[in-house]
């Protein structure tokens, strides 16, 4: 069959009212159909960058900000820490005109950067909360050892600490990577351009059934299973370390 056979056509030479066990006669046209749809292209890069940019926003300043309430005794500190819980709570859908009017007032709308801060801004709060687990759960002590042989407090923490905290950080990277790639109700509040949609988003427009034809579902599980890929390639990437990451920061040392 041609790739680019229309749906009604492809309808009717492939369903069939007798059930089978097994598929048959199957065909790699509809990801074929997806692949060359410039939009899934274009949609493909605006989630790898708002989605890349997000997870390492949100490494860096949550990595600090549980450093500092971890390690550091200070004025307001238990405040800040009840705070990252508050903020949890919030429904993001209470804050969509706020979002909107603020993202268009500084014309950051339909932008990867505007997008990136919306999700850094959701993510950071739970994801210092996480690694203040990891962080806790190193011995000071470790630190003050290597600084008795000669290091200084800096040099002490990134050769002796930051090593040990690979696996808080890989697991907090998969949280932020999977909000940001999976995200669709702010992107589709602030993303209202075509050529700025992302994954979801563009998603979106296979599910819905138009008035003159019906959805074609084979092109939508195609679509489905591309939007997957980057995800299981991640996990991929980073499971050696995520097992121990999503337990090790429920024991502290």
């Amino acid at each position: 069959m041609p790739p680019f056979t229309s749906p009604d056509v492809q309808r009717s030479t492939r369903q069939s009212t007798t059930p089978q066990f097994l598929p048959v006669g199957g065909s790699f046209d509809n990801f074929a159909a997806v692949l060359s749809d410039g939009a899934f292209v274009q949609a493909l890069g605006v989630s790898l960058a708002v989605t890349l940019a997000t997870v390492g926003i949100c490494l860096i300043v949550a990595f600090l900000g549980a450093l500092a309430i971890s390690r550091f005794r200070f004025r307001g500190r238990k405040s800040f820490i009840l705070a990252l819980l508050l903020i949890q709570m919030l429904p993001a859908e209470g804050m969509f005109n706020a979002q909107y009017k603020m993202m268009s007032s500084v014309n950051m709308l339909n932008s990867v950067l505007g997008l990136t801060v919306l999700y850094a801004a959701a993510v950071v709060p739970f994801t210092i909360w996480m690694l203040r687990g990891f962080v806790a759960g190193v011995p000071v002590e470790l630190e003050e050892a290597a600084m008795v042989d000669g290091l200084s407090r800096t040099k002490a923490f990134l050769r002796i600490t930051f090593p040990l905290l690979a696996p808080g950080l890989v697991a907090s990277g998969v949280y932020a990577f999977l909000q940001a790639w999976n995200e669709f109700t702010v992107a589709l509040v602030v993303m209202t351009e075509d050529q700025a949609k992302t994954l979801p988003l563009w998603l979106r427009s296979f599910i819905q059934a138009s008035a003159t034809r019906e959805t074609d579902w084979g092109m939508v599980m195609a679509a489905s299973t591309l939007v997957a890929i980057p995800v299981i390639i991640f996990f991929l990437l980073v499971q050696s370390r995520m097992s121990s990451g999503l337990v090790g920061g429920a024991v502290k040392g």
